[in-house]
């Protein structure tokens, strides 16, 4: 890979990993209600899911979709799905977690890996690295995309997790917490309009 191509993969991966979407809403959510520490989990899930779809992207995955469109259709009622029922647990948590509440917990790793393949945005970002800047489709190539994205992504999403915690302090009033949770759902339902609209 060129270094003008490297420094445009860079940057798109930036773009596309600093702006909102459903991963970014859901880590500064947890930011707030869980913390930087019991979040790690969910944000490693974020980007190594990520690098892991991107590879599988490249490898030829996509290509089931058009051998079996049913597989396409079942993704995306499963992405709809997922989506409405993470934004009522959002909206309805109502206190923020802590070692005493056991009911209230963050996504784990797992779960955030597996979250990649119902998130719109996530589809949109690794089609569109893989098909622009490893257009030969060697391993060599796939595998250099996804990992420097991964690398740019993590700090990204770091970013909004520290947001989270910084703001939790003036989510201690359970009134403003119940706010910013219906206020986060709301946006992770809305983040779903590239579906309907694309």
């Amino acid at each position: 890979m060129t270094t003008d191509l490297t420094l445009a993969l860079m940057m798109f991966a930036f773009a596309s990993s600093i702006t909102p979407g459903p991963n970014n809403l859901m880590l500064m959510t947890s930011g707030v209600n869980y913390g930087f520490k019991q979040t790690l989990p969910h944000m490693f899930g974020v980007t190594f899911g990520f690098i892991f779809m991107a590879i599988l992207v490249g490898l030829g995955i996509t290509k089931l979709f058009e051998i079996f469109p049913i597989t396409y259709t079942i993704l995306t009622s499963l992405c709809v799905l997922y989506m409405f029922f993470l934004a009522y647990k959002i909206a309805t948590s109502k206190e923020i977690g802590t070692a005493h509440n056991l009911s209230a917990k963050p996504m784990t790793f797992v779960q955030a890996v597996l979250f990649q393949w119902v998130n719109p945005k996530a589809w949109s970002m690794a089609l569109t690295a893989i098909s622009v800047y490893a257009p030969s489709n060697t391993i060599g190539a796939i595998l250099l995309v996804a990992c420097l994205f991964g690398a740019v992504n993590l700090p990204c999403i770091t970013g909004w997790v520290v947001i989270g915690t910084k703001i939790k302090r003036l989510l201690q009033k359970p009134s403003h917490l119940r706010i910013f949770n219906a206020t986060m759902a709301g946006l992770l339902v809305l983040s779903l309009y590239p579906l309907f609209f694309s």
